[in-house]
Protein backbone atom coordinates (compact mmCIF):
# COMPACT_ATOMS: atom_id res chain seq x y z
CA UNK A 1 0.00 0.00 0.00
CA UNK A 2 2.77 2.32 0.57
CA UNK A 3 4.20 1.66 -2.69
CA UNK A 4 1.36 3.37 -4.12
CA UNK A 5 1.45 6.02 -2.32
CA UNK A 6 5.01 6.82 -3.24
CA UNK A 7 4.84 6.35 -7.10
CA UNK A 8 4.29 9.59 -8.71
CA UNK A 9 1.14 9.88 -11.03
CA UNK A 10 3.76 11.48 -13.92
CA UNK A 11 5.66 8.25 -14.37
CA UNK A 12 1.71 6.25 -15.10
CA UNK A 13 1.09 8.90 -17.83
CA UNK A 14 2.44 7.50 -21.29
CA UNK A 15 1.43 10.85 -23.50
CA UNK A 16 4.01 12.82 -21.30
CA UNK A 17 7.48 11.88 -23.23
CA UNK A 18 5.34 12.61 -26.47
CA UNK A 19 5.08 16.16 -25.70
CA UNK A 20 8.57 16.30 -25.00
CA UNK A 21 9.40 14.80 -28.44
CA UNK A 22 7.12 17.02 -30.59
CA UNK A 23 8.99 20.25 -28.50
CA UNK A 24 12.49 19.11 -29.59
CA UNK A 25 11.49 18.46 -33.47
CA UNK A 26 9.81 21.93 -33.07
CA UNK A 27 13.06 23.45 -32.12
CA UNK A 28 15.16 21.64 -34.59
CA UNK A 29 13.12 22.32 -37.20
CA UNK A 30 13.38 25.78 -36.67
CA UNK A 31 16.88 25.92 -36.08
CA UNK A 32 17.39 24.14 -39.54
CA UNK A 33 15.27 26.62 -41.28
CA UNK A 34 17.04 29.60 -39.65
CA UNK A 35 20.54 27.58 -40.92
CA UNK A 36 19.46 27.27 -44.46
CA UNK A 37 18.67 30.67 -45.07
CA UNK A 38 21.41 32.24 -43.40
CA UNK A 39 23.53 29.33 -45.48
CA UNK A 40 22.23 30.37 -49.07
CA UNK A 41 22.36 33.95 -48.28
CA UNK A 42 18.67 34.35 -48.43
CA UNK A 43 17.90 36.90 -45.37
CA UNK A 44 16.41 39.43 -48.30
CA UNK A 45 13.28 37.11 -48.02
CA UNK A 46 12.26 37.87 -44.68
CA UNK A 47 12.73 41.82 -44.78
CA UNK A 48 9.86 43.63 -45.72
CA UNK A 49 12.19 45.10 -48.62
CA UNK A 50 11.83 44.51 -52.57
CA UNK A 51 14.90 43.47 -54.10
CA UNK A 52 15.82 41.51 -57.28
CA UNK A 53 18.02 38.43 -57.39
CA UNK A 54 19.24 37.14 -61.22
CA UNK A 55 20.59 33.43 -60.88
CA UNK A 56 22.85 32.13 -63.72
CA UNK A 57 23.17 35.47 -65.03
CA UNK A 58 23.66 35.30 -69.03
CA UNK A 59 23.64 31.76 -69.26
CA UNK A 60 21.09 29.19 -70.56
CA UNK A 61 19.45 28.52 -67.15
CA UNK A 62 19.51 32.59 -65.87
CA UNK A 63 16.73 33.21 -63.73
CA UNK A 64 14.98 36.82 -62.48
CA UNK A 65 13.43 36.84 -59.08
CA UNK A 66 11.69 40.00 -57.73
CA UNK A 67 10.19 40.69 -54.65
CA UNK A 68 7.83 43.41 -54.66
CA UNK A 69 5.76 43.44 -50.99
CA UNK A 70 4.47 40.13 -50.32
CA UNK A 71 4.47 38.69 -53.77
CA UNK A 72 7.74 36.87 -55.29
CA UNK A 73 7.40 36.39 -59.10
CA UNK A 74 10.16 34.29 -60.90
CA UNK A 75 11.22 34.86 -64.54
CA UNK A 76 13.28 32.44 -66.89
CA UNK A 77 14.03 33.89 -70.38
CA UNK A 78 14.09 31.79 -72.38
CA UNK A 79 12.32 30.90 -76.38
CA UNK A 80 9.30 28.68 -74.68
CA UNK A 81 7.22 30.43 -71.99
CA UNK A 82 4.35 27.97 -72.39
CA UNK A 83 3.18 28.28 -68.58
CA UNK A 84 2.95 32.16 -68.06
CA UNK A 85 2.52 33.19 -72.04
CA UNK A 86 6.09 35.76 -71.35
CA UNK A 87 8.78 35.35 -73.64
CA UNK A 88 12.20 36.87 -73.23
CA UNK A 89 15.64 37.28 -74.61
CA UNK A 90 18.78 39.16 -73.66
CA UNK A 91 19.20 42.55 -75.23
CA UNK A 92 22.44 43.66 -74.05
CA UNK A 93 24.69 43.77 -71.11
CA UNK A 94 25.02 46.34 -67.85
CA UNK A 95 28.49 47.33 -66.93
CA UNK A 96 28.48 49.37 -63.28
CA UNK A 97 31.59 51.67 -63.46
CA UNK A 98 33.76 52.14 -60.25
CA UNK A 99 32.02 54.99 -59.09
CA UNK A 100 27.95 53.74 -59.17
CA UNK A 101 27.50 54.65 -62.67
CA UNK A 102 25.59 52.10 -65.29
CA UNK A 103 26.67 51.49 -68.63
CA UNK A 104 24.03 49.72 -70.69
CA UNK A 105 25.73 48.00 -74.40
CA UNK A 106 22.85 46.84 -76.23
CA UNK A 107 23.90 43.74 -78.68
Amino acid sequence: MKRNLLKKEEDSDPISAVSNLFDVAMVFAVALMVALVTRYNMTEMLSSEDFTVVKNPGKENMEIITKEGEKINRYTPSEDQSKSGKRGRKVGIAYEMENGEIIYVPE
